[in-house]
């Protein structure tokens, strides 16, 4: 069937300002790191695309390693959907793809290059069918390149209309510092910095969200779920069809310990007196920061999603309910 967006899309999501820029976004992003290469079928996956934005969620985020395999395949299966029922809308949509990690054989296709991100950008382009991505980032730094040049990249592709704006993704605070600095010297502004935060990992809070806000620059973050570990998922031990169970992901050495299923277990009894899932709980801590504009989400279906963006409905936090959360995280 030919795809209509709902008239009422746009009612109940809430946006922020990103930095001090003229970019609103929803306070709820998806991303497209999981369960859109070949994990489900492009009809699974038509089907969250379109809800989202039903949902109000105007932001898609993606990188040229997303998908599995990890060769572009979540940005092909993007654009088809593009292609088939979202382009019509591609004036209401902010979609942003990154480059920086592993993803072609020798020395061109990795880091921070000039060479990799001018040639990875219009690789992604390519297999979305697009002119331009409303955001690109540099995915991680790179030491061994001149920030200067990796930052004048990124300069560049702005200029050349490939990319409106640019931004940094899993950079420290002095990282982002610099890059920021650089960025500014070339008259192009950072517009948003992507840390991995959640209530297991809190690195970002040392610095970088300080940072963020003296530049003005917006923030999203990743991961806020730690990968499930923060939803009902995994509280009772490791469903056989869960991510955690299959081989060859991060989820269970990075964020399943007991001591963490144990502090799970204490979050989740405090989101219920919240009247919150603990998924929820924890979307709407991370976004408690002032400094963050949004969180990225994955989603398996619509109604994980439904749900996920149903910690709107409560993002104030008491003292008392802080100081608890930091008591189970110690």
């Amino acid at each position: 069937m030919m795809y209509e967006a709902v008239k009422e899309r746009y009612d109940e999501m809430k946006y922020k300002r990103c930095g001090r820029s003229g970019v609103l976004l929803p306070r709820v992003s998806l991303g497209l790191w999981q369960n859109f290469g070949l994990e489900k079928p492009l009809s699974a996956q038509r089907e969250i695309l379109l809800g989202a934005f039903d949902m109000g969620i105007t932001h898609f985020d993606l990188a040229n390693n997303y998908g599995s395999p990890a060769v572009g395949k979540a940005e092909e299966n993007f654009g088809a959907v593009l292609k088939s029922d979202l382009g019509k809308y591609r004036d209401e949509l902010f979609i942003s793809t990154k480059a920086g990690f592993d993803m072609w054989p020798g020395p061109y296709g990795n880091w921070g290059s000039r060479k990799y991100l001018m040639a990875s950008l219009d690789q992604s382009l390519k297999r979305m069918g697009l002119e331009y991505v409303d955001v690109f980032y540099h995915h991680r730094p790179d030491t061994e390149t001149p920030i200067e040049e990796t930052m004048e990249a990124l300069a560049d592709i702005v200029r050349q209309g490939k990319a409106l704006y640019v931004g940094i993704s899993n950079y420290s605070a002095q990282e982002a510092k610099t890059a920021i600095s650089v960025l500014k010297d070339s008259k192009i502004p950072c517009l948003i910095a992507q840390p991995r935060y959640n209530m297991f990992e809190r690195e970002p809070e040392n610095g970088l969200f300080a940072e963020l806000l003296e530049s003005g620059t917006g923030c999203i973050c990743y991961s806020p779920l730690a990968q499930g570990a923060l939803t009902d998922r995994y509280l009772h031990g490791i469903p056989e069809d869960s991510r955690a169970a299959r081989t060859g992901t991060s989820v269970g050495g990075r964020y399943l310990s007991a001591e963490n299923l144990k502090r799970a277990r204490k979050l989740n009894d405090l989101a219920g007196k919240r009247g919150q899932t603990l998924a929820q709980m924890a979307l709407a801590w991370v976004l408690r920061e002032e400094a963050v504009t949004s969180v990225l989400v994955g989603a398996s279906s619509v109604k994980q999603l439904k749900d996920n963006v149903a910690c709107l409905e409560n993002t104030v936090f008491s003292a008392e309910e802080l100081n608890e959360i930091d008591e189970i995280l110690k």
